[in-house]
């Protein structure tokens, strides 16, 4: 977990360690820019900023935070967990913490396959460690939600497709800024964009969906994302119903 007693690093000296760590090409940061985000984010969290580069991958632009510095965070505050079968078929693993209880949770690799999650090399290769990935997830944010909070893991994120982009043409000149911006919670980029507030309200309607009908979080966890996915949103969400209103009032 947080650490309060490191220093800070002022916004200079982040920057040209954010530099030197997308030059490095080391930890799957492209941009010095996705670098130094992440990195403002470790120090908000009370841990020095480099250790944005261990502890976090960046998924289609958005930050999320690695399986295994999930574990050690749950580990750090109090929780514990014993694997009990730990195979390329099935992986299960009992997540105990004192303020949450314990869950006995397996994930299988026909599971995951009926889903639609093993089309990718990782799961090739490593099926293994993607099912211990998923356990880990799961787990700590049915036990214990409280250390990962407002934060998504790169197997949570394959369950929110990257926004479709706009088709460009010839005839499109000068790429034109969408003013309806959709928020998802911890990200320092829109998840998506539109044109009108019909289409906003439509892309966040698809979210709520989603979440709501996921078979993969508990209903506890289901509320946790929810109301972070309006917190983000709250401005859009009065002028989408303002707006709404005034349609109706005017009929």
């Amino acid at each position: 977990m947080s650490n309060t007693n490191v220093a800070l690093i002022s916004v200079g000296d982040i920057e040209k360690m954010a530099i030197a760590i997308a030059k490095s090409k080391m930890f799957g940061m492209k941009t010095p820019e996705e670098a130094f985000a992440l990195m403002l984010i470790a120090q908000a969290e009370g841990m020095h900023p480099a250790i944005a580069a261990r502890d976090y991958h960046v998924i289609q632009g958005r930050p999320t935070l690695k399986a295994d510095a999930m574990l050690a965070r749950f580990q750090n505050a109090g929780g514990k967990v014993q694997w009990e079968v730990y195979t390329d078929a099935e992986v299960t693993g009992v997540f105990s913490h004192p303020s949450g209880g314990s869950l006995k949770l397996t994930w299988t690799f026909t599971q995951a396959k009926s889903i639609g999650l093993t089309g990718k090399d990782n799961w090739r290769n490593y099926p293994r460690a993607m099912l211990r990935a998923r356990c880990i997830s799961e787990g700590i944010r049915t036990v214990y939600p409280g250390c990962v909070v407002g934060t998504y893991t790169a197997e949570e994120l394959e369950e929110i497709p990257a926004p479709a982009e706009t088709p460009k043409t010839l005839e499109v000149v000068e790429e034109v800024e969408k003013q309806y911006k959709l928020w998802i919670p911890n990200q320092e980029e829109p998840y998506a964009t539109y044109d009108t507030p019909e289409e906003w309200k439509a892309g966040f309607d698809a979210l709520v969906a989603r979440i709501k009908t996921s078979s993969k979080f508990a209903e506890e966890v289901k509320e946790e994302k929810l109301d972070g996915l309006r917190a983000c949103n709250l401005d859009m969400l009065d002028f989408v119903g303002n707006v709404t209103n005034e349609e109706n009032h005017g009929e």
